[in-house]
């Protein structure tokens, strides 16, 4: 544990990108292996199951400091972190442990098993024995939040650098549904074969927004456009007579989408395809909304009434494996030619399409491609270079995405929420409403847009213009606007407004704007249906 504190430290403590890598590059060198496999596990994601309810946790650090509960309770939204108030509330302590993080970890898990008294004295016994860092750690591992500012990019950057192996092939040996459960060091980051895992997906290659104007990409001929579609990014795998359906957020949706496993008759083994997941009833001139995905995207299983309301496909744009062949690197006109011969066979009934191109003779002809997007349901074009390879993580230059610009409301802030971290001394978290009759009706929340002179400014007005509290949530006057900027609007009868935005943030404070110049409800529903 000692290792992976200073390894924390020296990560939280700097902002360089290069000390990261370097910490990192030196601990993946030295470090015991169990507790460099587990290092990659937290950093991306793969954290053990919170063992102790939280409620405990706050119980017995007060207990330990000898401080009432309730000053316990006042510290932890002032502080925005609980492991970081308990670490701080505890008192000093002398002693020295020297157990590795593996261990660590293996005697946490263990206590889903222990009863409360078990739990509590294994817990305090922690407290005394570890100090510092080691002790925040413990608290961050125990209470299942661990995170920490480590991209995969500067992850595998670092194991290259303490291995040797090419970042590329890091970057895949990493993806998959992996666990130190069920593999070893040496299994994931030194065997020889990174393909052994046939579910394993491949590192997607991520767009930036187009910066300036299209023209400044020189010429039209050497660009294909597509629609930037409203779904899910996901990598569909076909491999082993198997079939295996991954998110951008390496995440195996597979049991979601049944019937993608039809792909494994129309396509040769060894296909990896990479595309958007969509719902599109058969005969319709374009995909339905994302609200009709979302009814798939938190089911485990799918019973056959949605499978028939929403059913899905992959519209397919890429591939990245063809016959058990890596094609990363060959040019996408060529992959796309690949692609394109493999669906043009593919009967109606297949659960895979492929994405159409757009024809253009010049930017302006693309413009007017991207100005009938949403009717198309879709949210701008994607831009990619003809000779670019598929390349890893989000690089500029070859991809861009030219998204439309976001619909936008003016609204009425009427709660307001502190944030976490470094921001849980100021109000982040609004809602807002629009205006109805002489009412005031809330229809969406909101978190980001504002500078931080801006959030310091909103919050000191709110702390002088409550008018109630619930909890941690404040009510205040109605009186500031705010210009909500969103991607998508939809039906909801779960909200009070009867309808439910798709990525609010906050686009301006219209300081400048007084409440009766708010938008209204009647608005909202005509956006509704123009855009719904």
């Amino acid at each position: 544990m000692k290792e992976f504190a200073a390894l924390f430290n020296a990560i939280d403590q700097s902002t360089k990108t290069t000390v990261k890598t370097a910490a990192l590059a030196s601990y993946f060198a030295k470090a015991p292996k169990e507790d460099r496999l587990w290092t990659i596990a937290l950093f991306s994601g793969r954290r053990p199951k919170r063992a102790v309810t939280t409620s405990k946790l706050r119980e017995w650090a007060a207990e330990t400091a000898d401080i009432p509960l309730w000053l316990f309770e006042e510290s932890y939204p002032i502080v925005g972190d609980l492991a970081e108030t308990i670490a701080l509330v505890l008192p000093d302590t002398t002693s020295t442990n020297d157990t590795p993080l593996s261990d660590w970890i293996t005697a946490l898990r263990a206590l889903s098993e222990a009863d409360d008294a078990q739990r509590k004295a294994f817990v305090r016994d922690a407290w005394a024995t570890l100090g510092g860092t080691e002790r925040f750690v413990f608290n961050k591992l125990i209470t299942g939040g661990f995170r920490v500012g480590i991209s995969q990019k500067l992850m595998t950057r670092a194991l290259s650098k303490a291995t040797g192996k090419p970042e590329t092939e890091l970057a895949h040996r990493l993806m998959g549904n992996w666990h130190p459960d069920d593999t070893t060091w040496d299994a994931l980051i030194e065997a020889d074969d990174p393909m052994a895992d046939a579910s394993r997906p491949y590192p997607f290659y991520l767009s930036y927004g187009l910066e300036g104007a299209v023209e400044d990409l020189g010429s039209p001929s050497d660009w294909v456009a597509e629609w930037k579609w409203d779904g899910i990014r996901g990598q569909l795998i076909l491999r082993d007579g198997q079939y295996f359906v991954w998110s951008r957020g390496e995440e195996l949706m597979t049991d979601r989408f049944p019937e993608l496993a039809q792909a494994v008759d129309f396509f040769p083994a060894g296909t990896v395809l990479d595309g958007e997941l969509l719902v599109w009833e058969a005969g319709a001139d374009a995909p339905s909304s994302f609200n009709a995905l979302q009814k798939r995207i938190g089911r485990k299983t799918v019973p056959k009434k949605l499978l028939a309301e929403a059913p899905v496909v992959l519209h397919a744009y890429d591939v990245l494996e063809w016959q058990g062949v890596d094609i990363r690197q060959r040019p996408f006109a060529e992959r796309r030619a690949i692609l394109q011969d493999a669906c043009t066979a593919l009967p109606a009934t297949a659960p895979v399409k492929q994405s159409p191109q757009l024809s253009f003779q010049d930017w302006d002809s693309l413009a007017q491609h991207r100005g009938a997007a949403r009717e198309a349901q879709a949210e701008g074009v994607m831009l990619k270079r003809a000779d670019s390879p598929y390349l890893v993580g989000r690089k500029k230059g070859d991809w861009w995405k030219w998204k439309l610009d976001p619909l936008t409301i003016d609204a009425v802030m009427i709660y307001a929420q502190a944030g976490h971290g470094r921001r849980a001394n100021l109000f982040t978290d609004f809602t807002f409403a629009v205006r109805h009759g002489n009412d005031l009706v809330p229809f969406t929340k909101a978190y980001s847009g504002l500078t931080d002179a801006e959030f310091r400014a909103i919050t000191a007005w709110v702390r002088k213009n409550t008018l109630q509290r619930f909890g941690p949530v404040r009510q205040v006057t109605p009186h500031h606007v705010f210009e909500i900027a969103f991607e998508g609007i939809q039906a909801s009868p779960r909200h009070k407004s009867g309808v439910a935005l798709r990525f609010p943030r906050m686009a301006r404070w219209r300081q400048d704007k007084p409440l009766q110049e708010a938008n209204t409800l009647d608005d909202l529903k005509q956006m509704l249906e123009l855009y719904g």
